[in-house]
């Protein structure tokens, strides 16, 4: 039996930098679940059709199961452990889901989460056709979309509200 050639990897997760020595066959899904213990990017299908994986790799949300350690080389990623400040300050899109109940069991949370996020920095005021457009990749079989869609609204109205001037002609919240 021969051994496993191994590529070194450097990339950054959540702001913080990385390098491993990864066999060619590794998952991004198992490198990040279990190499770097961030458990919150879930295995559902394994196949790239639920998305519960999905985190942000450079800048576009990929489900983590379809893509290699290995061709991370340089690359940023965004799990949802690195979407708030602190376990005491959640992201906005965080918070709405928790006050619109848009989840139930939690299982595609993270995902559906990290895709929600993307949608709204892409498009700060989507349309509800839009917002279930920008969720596609990401099956829930709990809710029904309803209130996951009422969230996503909730987070872009919050979002695009904080970064209105006041009526006193206030700069905009950062």
């Amino acid at each position: 039996m021969t051994d496993v050639v191994k590529y070194l990897v450097s990339f950054e997760v959540n702001g913080e930098s990385h390098r491993r020595d990864v066999d060619p066959r590794l998952l991004l899904v198992d490198m990040l679940r279990d190499d770097l213990r961030l458990t919150g990017t879930h295995v559902g299908c394994s196949t790239g059709n639920c998305g519960a994986c999905t985190v942000v790799l450079d800048g576009k949300t990929v489900k983590s199961c379809c893509v290699l350690a290995a061709d991370v080389e340089g690359s940023r990623i965004l799990t949802i452990e690195g979407m708030s400040e602190g376990p005491d300050q959640l992201h906005p899109v965080q918070e709405a889901f928790v006050e619109n109940h848009g989840l139930q069991c939690g299982y595609c949370t993270p995902g559906m989460v990290l895709s929600a996020r993307q949608l709204l920095e892409s498009n700060p005021s989507p349309s509800e056709e839009e917002i279930r457009r920008g969720i596609a990749g990401n099956l829930c079989r709990c809710t029904g979309y309803v209130f996951i869609v009422k969230s996503i609204q909730a987070a872009a109205e919050a979002t695009t509200t904080d970064k209105r001037p006041s009526a006193e002609g206030a700069e905009p919240n950062p």
